[in-house]
């Protein structure tokens, strides 16, 4: 008390205003992910301790589960504030249009959501037993092969079976994705389909256990799935001499207009500075690239946008 008492009124109000400066100053997210214990959440825990570090704790991103990429995106419909969520961009172009899942629930304000940045996408994975003799899509044939149920690489695994011509050949096993492993590695099943950013936790898993043959796309069946392509680099898992081509669904960090022009781009910012260190104690975020913007087909924030005009990444008129 007899310190304040012998400062000079406007040393004191300044540094009572400097205080209260830096409390304002601290701002907090909610970020939207996905089911606890799916890879997804994990890489939220992995991106909200980033952004803390990175941001000197003056961002503080609270990551909720969430039951889906439908739910994050019907949910921007009713936050506010600094609300950031995960989805592939395909959803938000039916949200903005009123179609597929948002038919029924329509909103003005899904044409407020704005893209931030990329994250790992969901990368294809046709995994099998080197003693399967599966080296090619049509040594499926007549093998017993694990694409789970209701799940993004269950329907993926099924439309690339189709599409290769492979519709009724394959003997689908009726085990549980999570069991694929133990299955692959005991022979119940000669392979399996999954979908997960690379390196996929349960590829490395298999890989490990077991000699495996992970399956490249020529560029004509990629062209047939109508997919993004990916390239997973050789050596991303134990055997793997040489790069492989498959496909991926990009996923996209947006939030809404809600989010001022300046949190939007000290998030951006943040987000691009720490994804190096990000990705030394977790791959998946070595896959993040800023070419990876070209797969946001609408708008980009506009303090995210500033952030790239200035730092020269790749943009589209679309982005603008």
């Amino acid at each position: 008390m007899h310190t304040f008492k012998r400062l000079a009124p406007s040393l004191l109000a300044a540094l009572i205003m400097g205080t209260t400066g830096t409390a304002l100053a601290e701002t907090r997210i909610t970020y939207k992910s996905a089911k606890v214990g799916s890879s997804y959440y994990q890489m939220g825990v992995e991106l909200a301790q980033a952004i803390k570090q990175g941001s000197n704790g003056q961002i503080i991103m609270t990551v909720e589960e969430s039951q889906g990429s439908v739910q994050n995106v019907m949910e921007a419909a009713t936050r506010t504030g600094n609300y950031v969520f995960t989805t592939p961009p395909s959803l938000v172009t039916r949200a903005m249009e009123d179609s597929g899942p948002f038919e029924k629930k329509p909103s003005p304000k899904y044409k407020d959501i704005r893209a931030l940045f990329p994250i790992p996408s969901l990368t294809m994975h046709f995994v099998a037993h080197k003693d399967a003799n599966i080296n090619s899509f049509a040594d499926m044939a007549g093998k017993n092969v694990l694409i789970g149920k209701g799940t993004f690489s269950a329907r993926e695994g099924e439309k690339y079976l189709k599409l290769f011509g492979l519709d009724g050949k394959v003997n689908l096993a009726n085990v549980e994705l999570n069991n694929a492993v133990p299955a692959l590695k005991n022979k119940q099943i000669d392979a399996f389909v999954t979908a997960s950013s690379f390196p996929a936790p349960n590829v490395i898993e298999a890989a490990a256990s077991s000699p495996v043959v992970i399956l490249s796309m020529s560029d004509a069946q990629i062209e047939q799935t109508g997919a993004t392509k990916v390239t997973i680099p050789a050596g991303t898992y134990k055997g793997q001499d040489n790069p492989i081509n498959t496909t991926s669904l990009p996923v996209i960090a947006y939030t809404t207009t809600d989010m001022s022009d300046d949190v939007a781009y000290e998030l951006t910012k943040t987000f691009w500075t720490e994804r190096a260190r990000m990705g030394d104690t977790a791959a998946w975020w070595k896959g993040v690239t800023p070419d990876m913007l070209a797969n946001i087909p609408g708008k980009i924030h506009p303090g995210a946008l500033r952030y790239y005009q200035e730092n020269n990444f790749p943009l589209t008129a679309a982005n603008r």
